[in-house]
């Protein structure tokens, strides 16, 4: 069975918006966001995901599993840029050492302003792409994947293969967990007691085994349904939903190309560069 995201209908501003025009924001907003490192530039697209994550009246039962994954890897990420300095060559040169910590021989950990306000910026650029990310799967109907992609440019075979990947997730978890109730009502215990971790990844064979070739069976199942109906058939093939733009999608299309050739021109320009506050500088 084919299942999809949490989507749930609410009639908010970022649902009424027609999803090609969010999926061309979304875009945008990424190729804008990946080009600086300055940090009052990434505040403001900082602010402007945090609110569409309010107008779309996400709740945190909603996307806590989404944060629970995102946020860790982030942490581990930044952490580990900020710990070793690493990443940082492509957006500063010169450094201000905030403290210094000798380790042995002549071996000094040390912590620089830049060090810190780097991984401050790799930080809200990440939360900020995943904020943009999440709102795909949870705002956008899941009947209109497939026309949305399809409206986007894309061929009805890629539209729909589109459309099946951002359903595969998904649809995997909801089998593992299925699987998962399943053998623990025939008395499999997962985790044992006293159980390495390797102990513990090998007593998964019972769940990945059924789940991988369940999905195999599945995928079979959908491409006979396919070529049953003809798919990929020569003659123009319709949908059944049709997406019209609305002038507020127009609005939203030309705000995310603006900001986006903005913050090219800046750049080129050097006016987005990146930036140390100077009371982090001076202390």
């Amino acid at each position: 069975m084919i299942v999809t995201w949490s989507y749930k209908e609410r009639n908010t501003f970022i649902q009424r918006l027609d999803p090609r025009a969010r999926i061309i924001f979304m875009l945008t907003a990424i190729l804008a966001i990946i080009q600086t490192w300055d940090f009052r530039v990434l505040i403001f697209w900082f602010a402007l995901a945090m609110t569409a994550y309010v107008l779309a009246k996400l709740t945190w039962q909603e996307t806590r599993r989404f944060w629970m994954v995102v946020l860790p890897i982030i942490t581990l990420l930044v952490t580990i840029t900020a710990l070793t300095g690493r990443g940082g060559e492509e957006a500063y040169q010169a450094t201000h050492p905030l403290f210094t910590l000798p380790l042995w021989g002549d071996h000094v950990f040390t912590i620089s302003a830049e060090q810190l306000v780097f991984a401050a910026c790799q930080f809200i650029r990440m939360v900020t792409m995943a904020t943009f990310g999440l709102l795909i799967p949870f705002t956008i109907h899941p009947a209109h994947y497939g026309v949305t992609f399809k409206g986007l440019g894309m061929s009805d075979k890629f539209a729909v293969a589109t459309d099946l990947a951002f359903r595969l997730v998904p649809t995997v978890a909801k089998d593992f967990q299925t699987t998962l109730d399943a053998q623990r009502a025939r008395g499999y215990e997962l985790e044992r007691k006293g159980a390495g971790l390797f102990q513990q990844i090998r007593n998964l064979a019972p769940l990945v085994v059924p789940v991988t070739i369940g999905t195999i069976l599945s995928g079979e199942d959908i491409i006979d349904a396919m070529d049953l109906r003809a798919f990929g058939a020569k003659p123009k093939r319709t949908w059944i939903v049709e997406l019209h733009y609305e002038p507020r999608d127009y609005i939203l299309i030309a705000a995310g190309v603006l900001l986006l050739v903005a913050t090219t021109v800046a750049k080129l320009l050097g006016y987005i560069h990146f930036w140390v506050p100077s009371w982090l500088i001076h202390g």
